[in-house]
């Protein structure tokens, strides 16, 4: 059914065309042998369907390769909506020790028989899983954009990141510093660094692809300074370039002052909104985690899981960093 629908808008030849290009991921980032790969997409939107191009790509490879996989397309969701049944039910259905791969205009959608945290279902049924979500701010044609970020060595990239993730493991203090007047203390100690590295081979493990981060918790609320936002800032409605920077004071790990023009707006507007849907609301302006993009092919184009991948590039996450040892 998802094929067809491919077909029908005019999207299988473009997928096709993606496919080749996927077969090092599942056989350099997720050590595929025998498991079965759950591939969801959405339709995406008018002149932006990475997402389905995508999805349908991995499925098209994953056939080329003998290997055992199932194709499910949904409608776009965001925060808020529901999966479709029919996602809910292939996800119910896989047994443990497989794989799920995730290629989405915004998000997955609520299920509530897997909880609130995908990445902890996904532990405890033992998935593998890779997700590349947010596609919906791209047109089509910047496929080729994520395709470029992809296609990295990632061996090269997994030894970058063990050896910045040992500084940071044994720091107690970061010092962030930029030409346009960022000046961020970050207390880190006794906190331990993530990374999405691209190495997903485990069962139980996953990430973002494309891959190349390292980001880390603050201890507590020890965050205090000015960042100066320039490349791009995540909203509730999708990832906006900046043009006119945006200045975020921090004191004692929360925000206390965004200023600038229309991108400080709309961030001020997104955290305003998250504030009247949280359970803690006083708890949305903390910063939650500072990372650095990684990836020397990705490059900052309007979509946060590449923006904050792209090697020189640095960033905070503003609210919760329970999940990766925050507090």
């Amino acid at each position: 059914e998802a094929i067809q629908w491919l077909r029908d808008n005019n999207l299988y030849e473009q997928a096709q065309n993606v496919a080749n290009e996927l077969k090092k991921i599942f056989i350099n980032c997720l050590g595929i042998s025998n498991e079965r790969i759950l591939i969801i997409g959405d339709k995406g939107m008018n002149g932006r369907e990475i997402a389905p191009i995508l999805a349908g790509g991995y499925y098209l490879s994953a056939q080329s390769l003998n290997l055992n996989a199932k194709l499910v397309i949904q409608e776009p969701k965001s925060r808020g909506n529901t999966a479709n049944i029919d996602v809910r039910n292939s996800i119910g259905d896989l047994k443990e020790n497989n794989v799920i791969s995730l290629n989405l205009s915004d998000r997955l959608g609520s299920i509530p028989e897997i909880g609130k945290s995908f990445r902890k279902f996904c532990i405890k049924k033992k998935f593998k899983f890779i997700s590349t979500l947010g596609l919906g701010s791209l047109n089509t044609q910047q496929i080729e954009l994520i395709l470029s970020a992809m296609d990295i060595n990632y061996k090269s990239l997994q030894t970058q990141h063990s050896i910045v993730r040992k500084i940071l493991d044994n720091a107690n203090n970061l010092h962030i510093t930029t030409e346009n007047g960022t000046e961020l203390y970050f207390d880190v100690k006794g906190m331990k660094s993530q990374s999405s590295d691209g190495n997903y081979n485990l069962p139980g493990t996953g990430g973002n692809l494309p891959a190349g981060e390292i980001f880390i918790a603050s201890n507590g609320k020890k965050v205090n300074g000015k960042v100066v936002v320039d490349g791009s800032s995540k909203l509730h409605t999708g990832t906006i370039l900046i043009k006119e920077p945006i200045t975020i004071t921090i004191e004692d790990g929360s925000i206390t002052e965004i200023d600038g023009k229309q991108e400080a707006k709309a961030l001020e507007n997104s955290l305003n909104w998250a504030s009247q849907r949280a359970k803690h609301p006083n708890t949305v302006r903390r910063v939650g985690d500072f990372g650095l993009g990684m990836n020397p092919n990705a490059s900052i184009i309007g979509a946060t899981i590449i923006d904050e991948k792209a090697l020189g590039t640095a960033h905070i996450g503003i609210g919760s960093n329970y999940w990766f040892g925050g507090s």
